[in-house]
């Protein structure tokens, strides 16, 4: 273990930490000042409470698997997490049920179609991936407990384990959902009727309008994703959020499905685990290193924060952080915050 043995030498570290800090801060208030005054996108409106949000609201946190905090902006400004909320569901389901009974429920491809889509499997009537709507309310239709109450809070405790923090509802947004969402209400009948979905469909509708309404911020999704880079353990607190084997089932759905029907191209162009919701938010996961979190209520026409997916690209870009990247010649993104350790061994 390594001691410090004087003041000395606590002052040096916590130079050299400051001094390793500063490369990546700097960076996200560059990308922050660049991309602030970005006027493009709309708050998203079709949930009323939504369109409340303030359009100049916007934060870019990073956290490292091990745990070091970077961030610039509006990085605790309170959000419903919407969407983002449903790879972790989906993890939760797995952690309940395994995998093969999950997967007989809910499919992992790709679709071309809106997420909100009243649209199955044609060959075997399930939801094509747990990212849509479908899919989401089907997994949630899966979690587990004796009742109703139950079931949400373990759904908020899980949350709870990946923010490590307790995490709350927004039930002004929650009563917005529940009272704008027929399309949602049609769709989960629609897998009733296929018996994809239990005939406890009234609280499995209940169970997804309070996991969209639950509130984070950016730092919140950073240290989640964070979490998911660290093999599904908070990098803080040290709690396993997850087991191991399923991290990597997120991941990959999150890769190909997380960025609704952008998700092809978000694949192609950035290369991280990423998911978003219509509250603003983008996660993103890059494997053994890092979380990301961007909040910025602004979406463009696929339903994507407009700020958020440009700092995204800029990251990926100027760090190689593309899951296919090879032959990398820049810095990597560890450079800018790896600290250097001092002290003697004992």
């Amino acid at each position: 273990m390594a001691e410090l043995t004087n003041n000395g030498e606590i002052d040096l570290l916590l130079g050299r930490m400051k001094s390793a800090a500063a490369p990546m801060r700097g960076i996200l208030q560059e990308l922050h000042a660049r991309y602030a005054p970005v006027t493009e996108g709309k708050v998203a409106d079709y949930i009323p409470e939504l369109a409340k949000a303030d359009p100049n609201w916007f934060g870019i946190s990073i956290v490292t698997a091990d745990g070091q905090v970077f961030e610039a902006g509006d990085c605790l400004q309170s959000f419903t997490i919407q969407s983002v909320s449903k790879p972790f569901i989906y993890g939760l389901a797995l952690e309940d049920l395994g995998l093969e009974p999950v997967l007989a429920r809910v499919g992992v491809e790709p679709t071309g179609e809106a997420f909100n889509s009243i649209v199955l499997d044609e060959v075997s009537n399930r939801p094509f991936n747990p990212m849509v709507n479908a899919g989401a309310i089907a997994t949630s239709d899966l979690i587990a407990g004796k009742d109703f109450p139950e079931r949400v809070t373990r759904m908020l405790d899980m949350f709870g384990r990946y923010c490590g923090r307790k995490v709350h509802i927004d039930n002004s947004v929650f009563m917005s959902e529940r009272l704008t969402g027929h399309r949602n209400r049609a769709i989960a009948h629609l897998m009733l009727n296929f018996g994809i979905v239990s005939p406890r469909l009234d609280e499995a509708l209940e169970l997804y309008f309070q996991q969209c309404s639950v509130l984070v911020t950016a730092h919140d999704l950073a240290m989640m994703a964070a979490t998911l880079a660290n093999g599904g353990v908070h990098p803080v607190t040290g709690e396993r959020a997850i087991p191991q084997q399923y991290v990597k089932y997120l991941l990959s759905i999150m890769h190909s499905c997380g960025m609704y029907d952008y998700a092809g191209e978000w694949a192609f162009r950035v290369g991280i685990p990423a998911k978003s919701g219509v509250g603003g938010g983008i996660l993103a996961v890059v494997p053994g290193q890092l979380g990301i979190g961007i909040f910025s209520p602004p979406l463009d026409a696929k339903g994507n924060s407009v700020r958020g997916v440009r700092v995204c690209k800029e990251l990926s870009e100027k760090f190689g952080l593309h899951c296919f990247e090879s032959g990398f010649t820049g810095r990597s993104i560890r450079d800018q915050f790896t600290v250097q350790r001092s002290g003697r061994q004992g």
